[in-house]
């Protein structure tokens, strides 16, 4: 049997990297305001409803500040999101990425402003999709192992008891929350309709 290769994980994996090598080479502010999801706090994302810029809504996903920033958020990309090519393909899993991502970066934009960046709230998405897939959809074939599950959950218990700060490390505990919280939803809603259309 012929496995297929993770494009679209890689995908993800190849821009993330593509910026962040742009962002240490290159003008390091001509790299990243165009893919801000604004550059301004008012008014409301000007650049998107007055200018049409609707990849603003997601760009800020492949915006890595820093070495650690970028290495963790791409293992994380690598492990869990090929779990998901793998049952669901490449576009599907592209455009679950898509969904959380805007998701996410509407929720951060909204609670602390345009500055921030990373694929942590996907990464929070496609967790928040497979947990729920692992407990309740009966044919899905993917449990998370509960080490997975108590660290990612840790780390976001972290992040909004503030203690990675003492480490210098600042996390956008909005996009992780609004990552996790969409990634339960759509499992929920593909587990219902799973259910539904097989009486279960």
């Amino acid at each position: 049997m012929t496995t297929r290769a993770p494009t679209a994980t890689l995908a993800l994996i190849g821009v993330s990297t593509l910026v962040y090598l742009a962002m240490t080479l290159l003008d390091r502010d001509a790299v990243i305001r165009p893919l801000l999801i604004t550059e301004y706090t008012h008014p409301t994302l000007p650049e998107i409803l007055d200018e049409h810029q609707v990849w603003r809504l997601l760009t800020p996903v492949f915006l890595h500040f820093g070495l650690f920033h970028f290495v963790f958020n791409m293992l994380w990309t690598w492990e869990l999101g090929r779990l998901i090519e793998a049952r669901h393909g490449a576009l599907n899993l592209l455009g679950l990425s898509a969904l959380i991502g805007v998701v996410a970066n509407l929720g951060q934009y909204y609670a602390t402003g345009p500055l921030f960046g990373g694929m942590s709230g996907v990464v929070y998405g496609y967790f928040g999709y497979l947990w729920v897939m692992g407990q309740f959809h009966p044919t899905f074939g993917v449990r998370l192992a509960p080490q997975v599950v108590w660290l990612l959950l840790g780390w976001f218990a972290l992040g909004w008891l503030g203690a990675l700060k003492w480490f210098d490390i600042h996390i956008a505990n909005t996009a992780h929350a609004g990552g996790l919280l969409c990634g339960l939803a759509l499992a929920f809603i593909v587990c219902g309709m799973y259910r539904g259309k097989h009486g279960v």
